[in-house]
């Protein structure tokens, strides 16, 4: 079992911060997933038909991303958080990325209600996980490039596990090693928001439009939540 926490610094700086955690066991993910083709046919439609549109920075949802990136001297405007950049790509490509069956649903979440998505295959994760600033020394290899290797800002908001980096720049990107495949058997899906007190009920109807994505094709998928005042095991 993965605990998951929230470091003390980071509550401090971000103290209405909730983030849903949607495992699944038994992930098959080489069979077809029709319900999450459906739902990305679906909300491509409602693109081109319009009036509904991605968020934008303009929104508070992803405003307040902004704003906490530049906290941790990130700009942004160069270096998005993932739901910023997944929405823009949406927006003007007038399509999603079909990636495997288990990202595609957690992207079709993300977009639809403006909350950042990530995911990490548990197999591959080693000790606990944390959400908290790094002090320069972690290694990360970036999604995609199993060759690269990366050291976060000292001050950088990152997840981290006892040997790495699993996001930089708190959701802008995933790292390799525990990257989501088809092969991925066992996946905790994260969906954050910094402001519980407004967004906690649009978190929760994501996480459990995600479950239901999940659900059918895994041998049991369970939603958490983590807030700064405890773990919670996945």
């Amino acid at each position: 079992m993965t605990a998951f926490r929230i470091a003390p610094a980071v509550a401090d700086a971000f103290p209405d911060t909730l983030v849903a955690l949607v495992t699944a066991t038994g992930l098959r993910g080489h069979e077809r997933w029709p319900d999450t083709t459906a739902a990305l046919q679906d909300l491509e439609q409602q693109l081109a038909d319009g009036p509904w549109q991605p968020a934008d920075e303009t929104d508070p949802r992803i405003e307040a991303w902004h704003t906490a990136y530049r906290s941790f001297g990130t700009n942004p405007r160069r270096i998005r958080p993932s739901v910023d950049a997944l929405g823009r790509r949406f927006a003007k490509k007038g399509t999603l990325p079909r990636i495997n069956p288990a990202v595609d649903s957690y992207n079709i979440v993300s977009v639809r209600h403006g909350l950042p998505a990530g995911a990490f295959d548990l197999d591959h994760v080693t000790g606990d996980v944390d959400i908290r600033y790094a002090d320069g020394s972690e290694e990360f290899t970036p999604l995609g490039e199993p060759g690269t290797t990366e050291n976060p800002k000292p001050g950088e908001i990152i997840y981290a596990d006892t040997t790495g980096v699993l996001t930089r720049h708190w959701n802008h990107r995933d790292a390799h090693r525990t990257r989501v495949t088809e092969d991925s058997a066992h996946v905790v899906f994260v969906l954050e928001t910094l402001h519980a007190s407004r967004d906690g009920h649009l978190l929760g109807t994501a996480a459990h439009e995600l479950r239901g994505l999940l659900a059918p094709h895994a041998g049991q998928a369970a939603v958490h939540y983590l807030t700064p005042a405890g773990p919670v095991t996945a």
